[in-house]
């Protein structure tokens, strides 16, 4: 073998030594909820707490949630990142303009990044209207979070270790972590862990959603093997395990063939963990996945 090749190997093992060395110091948060900014619920507990405490355990974190239209930008002081937005993603040959902005929980020393857009986020609810009809565009609503939150962190020229994506509107993160946005440099190292919680929506999303989610780097077949037109909630967990490296229950009861496709995807799932203790869990899970390498 050449000396070359010989180099490059020794190289290349030095570098998958020290990656298993290193731990996962930065974890960004992609999450559907986040106290005080909407009613308490679980979820938004969760996105609450979590991030202040993995940051308290030295860790550096990044906190991403949409501005729904029941959160208040003058109570809670929300202010526009101008040099942040501006950016229009386009869906279902539609442009839709970008707005970024932010927000501190002072007692948590942690900022939150708000992904904002009139047609999807202003003067509108979370899942479903005043009436309780859920809307009939969430699946657009949950795409255009996830591109905006990974457009934004590009424009941080921040690098991720763990992406830990909670609720159903950041089920299309991991999809376009592996698939579209596989070489940026923001993301390249990056591993995905996905919290599954009880079901959030009922209705199935209407229109075809494989269309929706194209962009360069995704195929039709990395989607139409999981997801059906309609799409459902259950098909858009699977989607989002499918493409992450990580799976944890998040509450204590959740949809059964969801854990057990997880189960059966090869990744490191981590179960259901009570409140005194899933600050630790989540935490060593962490550098469990980071070291992991699906064979």
């Amino acid at each position: 073998m050449p000396l070359s090749s010989i180099f490059f190997i020794s190289l290349q093992n030095d570098y998958e030594q020290q990656k298993v060395k290193m731990k996962a110091n930065k974890v960004l948060f992609i999450t559907q909820e986040i106290t005080p900014y909407v009613p308490e619920s679980e979820m938004a507990n969760m996105g609450r707490y979590l991030p202040q405490a993995i940051q308290e355990k030295g860790r550096e974190i990044r906190t991403f949630m949409p501005k729904w239209g029941n959160v208040n930008e003058r109570r809670n002081q929300l202010h526009e990142v101008i040099r942040l937005s501006g950016m229009n993603l386009i869906i279902d040959d539609t442009d839709h303009p970008l707005i970024i902005k932010v927000a501190s929980i002072q007692a948590a020393r942690m900022q939150v990044y708000f992904i904002d857009n009139d047609d999807y986020f202003q003067h509108r609810q979370m899942v479903a209207d005043e009436n309780g009809v859920e809307y009939k565009d969430n699946d657009e609503r949950a795409i255009f979070y996830a591109r905006g939150v990974l457009e934004t962190v590009k424009k941080l020229r921040w690098c991720p270790d763990i992406i830990h994506c909670q609720g159903w509107m950041s089920a299309f993160v991991p999809l376009y972590i592996k698939k579209a946005y596989q070489d940026e440099p923001s993301f390249r190292d990056s591993k995905v862990v996905f919290s599954v919680f009880e079901d959030d929506f009922k209705s199935d999303c209407e229109g075809n959603l494989t269309e929706k989610l194209m962009l360069k780097g995704i195929e039709k077949s990395d989607v139409e093997s999981i997801v059906k037109s309609p799409a459902n909630y259950e098909e858009l967990c699977k989607l989002a395990i499918a493409y992450s490296d990580g799976v944890i229950q998040n509450s204590g009861k959740v949809n059964e063939n969801i854990m057990k496709f997880a189960r059966e995807s090869g990744v490191p799932v981590l179960d259901y963990q009570p409140a005194d203790t899933y600050v630790d869990a989540f935490n060593e899970f962490y550098d469990k996945v980071w070291e992991f390498e699906k064979k």
